[in-house]
């Protein structure tokens, strides 16, 4: 009976073993890498592709992921309408910039990761059938930094929706202004500001769009400029970050300071718009303002 009772228990055991074998060998072999990704806000773990199709949203907190440019115009335009326009415009090294490496050489690097010349693209298109110029800042080229080609690609666009009367809609993100070209890039504020006055005088409809994060340079010239201003959810929204200020006035800061939750109490946006519906908002916006 003591023997039977052993051979019982060895073969439970080997049946264990055999089991988390089986397991640990189909983990290993039988299912691909990459499938899955941890939400960095809930923890929740997700499936990439469900994210994808919920225009990189997480399903469970609605935690909003950054994207590219070339996929925000994707969610933001009819399909097959967009028209890009100065793609081959790209910047150069005027002071001949050095920090860890030069500046040239980064802008090279940046370039091959992205496949773009610089952190904007834009050009013409149709939102629900509407035609407008958009504008997209992208965060994967130096952090979307302004620096002159962006400064200038805004500016063009803002005299093509004068020309054409469109709206202009301008999806911003940025880390601030480029340091690699110092007071050239500083110049982009005003210039674009100058633009967007003209344009206002013609009576031109400018929606400005602030994802995560907007800051530094841009939020304190063209991103707050807007006609209308959107914000998509939680997205960092300001000109210092929330850490200098901190240690600047030494002071604990409000809960949620420098969200898009928070600068729509204090009147700094006008409305805060999750990604799905943000198509149908600048549609509704464009028909409002009769454009």
């Amino acid at each position: 009976m003591a023997d039977q009772q052993t051979k019982s228990g060895s073969d439970t055991t080997k049946n264990d073993t055999t089991t988390a074998r089986t397991w640990q060998d189909l983990k290993q072999s039988d299912v691909p890498e990459g499938l899955w990704m941890r939400c960095p806000k809930c923890e929740a773990m997700c499936y990439k592709k469900q994210v994808a199709e919920n225009l990189e949203v997480c399903p469970e907190c609605d935690h909003h992921y950054r994207v590219g440019a070339d996929e925000r115009i994707e969610q933001m335009l009819d399909p097959g309408s967009f028209e890009e326009l100065w793609a081959d415009l790209g910047p150069t090294d005027a002071l001949g910039f050095v920090d860890r490496i030069p500046y040239s050489d980064r802008i090279e690097k940046e370039q091959r990761k992205t496949g773009h010349k610089d952190a904007l693209l834009c050009g013409k298109g149709f939102i629900k059938g509407r035609g407008v110029v958009l504008a997209v800042m992208d965060t994967r080229f130096m952090m979307a930094s302004m620096g002159s080609v962006v400064g200038e690609k805004i500016t063009r666009c803002i005299e093509l929706a004068t020309e054409t009367d469109r709206p202009f809609i301008l999806v911003n993100a940025s880390g601030g202004a480029r340091m690699q070209e110092s007071s050239l890039s500083l110049a982009q504020m005003a210039k674009t500001s100058a633009a967007l006055a003209r344009f206002d005088d013609m009576g031109g409809l400018f929606i400005s769009i602030l994802t995560d994060p907007t800051t530094g340079g841009v939020t304190a010239s063209y991103a707050m400029l807007g006609d209308v201003i959107l914000a998509e959810p939680k997205a960092l929204i300001g000109f210092a970050g929330p850490r200098v200020i901190a240690n600047t006035v030494r002071q604990e800061l409000p809960e949620g300071f420098q969200r898009s939750e928070f600068l729509l109490e204090k009147g700094f946006v006008d409305r805060v718009v999750h990604r799905k519906d943000l198509r149908s908002e600048v549609a509704r916006l464009i028909d409002y303002a009769g454009k």
